[in-house]
């Protein structure tokens, strides 16, 4: 967990670059990573705090949420603050949390 937290970091934070025109680059594509990411890290998040309280879980994810969009905002590399990244982000969240919920009922009950 703390190689992917890492990772996702610097994801989030690294300079913004160009991308070119792909067939998998349509407007809205950076929303759904988020999501996706942070929905990885929910997942892994239960994984490594199988006992965490939900208050705690969801305040982790909504800090680390809103930490990295400031910094994108302060740090002028072409990354901007984007309160509709921290909902996708807060969103994937809670689906991962959802799918660790949804697996231990199904598999260890």
């Amino acid at each position: 967990m703390p190689i992917y937290w890492a990772f996702l970091t610097y994801i989030l934070l690294k300079p913004q670059t160009e991308i070119g025109e792909h067939w998998f680059t349509f407007k809205g594509v950076d929303k759904i990573v988020h999501f996706g990411t942070f929905a990885v890290l929910g997942f892994l998040l239960m994984l490594a705090f199988p006992k965490i309280r939900f208050y705690y879980y969801f305040s982790i994810i909504l800090i680390y949420a809103v930490l990295t969009e400031i910094l994108q905002q302060q740090m002028n590399a072409g990354r901007t603050f984007e309160f509709l990244d921290i909902l996708m982000d807060i969103s994937g969240g809670l689906i991962g949390f959802y799918f660790y919920k949804r697996l231990k009922y199904r598999f260890l009950n």
